[in-house]
């Protein structure tokens, strides 16, 4: 019995691990609200005061409700986050601006953030 027992609690936990939420894909979002991350941003972007204003309040609820899905365990949650993200980013910057986000975005989350570091730099 104890054998058995034994195997469901392993079962379980591989099954919870294997289905857990994979945090890396959204990393870039939680290191937008850094102060040194942004201002750089801020200055690649070339955006001005409202815009940046409208940006930061945007990155705090991103990374509200990033965390939040986490909390919960549930990546539709975090796509959620995601795309809220993407589609006000895209309302608050011109198109020139929003493709350099997208490229900064994209970038950063397929090459383990080197452009966020790279941004940092300057």
């Amino acid at each position: 019995m104890k054998k058995i027992f034994s195997l469901l609690v392993i079962l379980v936990a591989f099954g919870a691990s294997v289905f857990a939420v994979n945090q890396n894909k959204y990393n870039v979002f939680y290191q937008l609200n850094n102060t040194t991350t942004f201002n750089s941003l801020v200055s690649y972007l070339d955006v001005d005061n409202d815009q940046a204003n409208d940006l930061k309040s945007m990155f705090s609820i991103t990374e509200n409700k990033l965390k939040s899905a986490s909390e919960i365990n549930s990546d539709s949650y975090s796509e959620r986050a995601m795309f809220y993200n993407l589609v006000n980013a895209k309302s608050i910057l011109s198109e020139d601006q929003y493709r350099k986000y997208l490229i900064m975005i994209n970038e950063s989350t397929y090459n383990d953030n080197v452009t966020l570091l790279a941004l940092n730099d300057k």
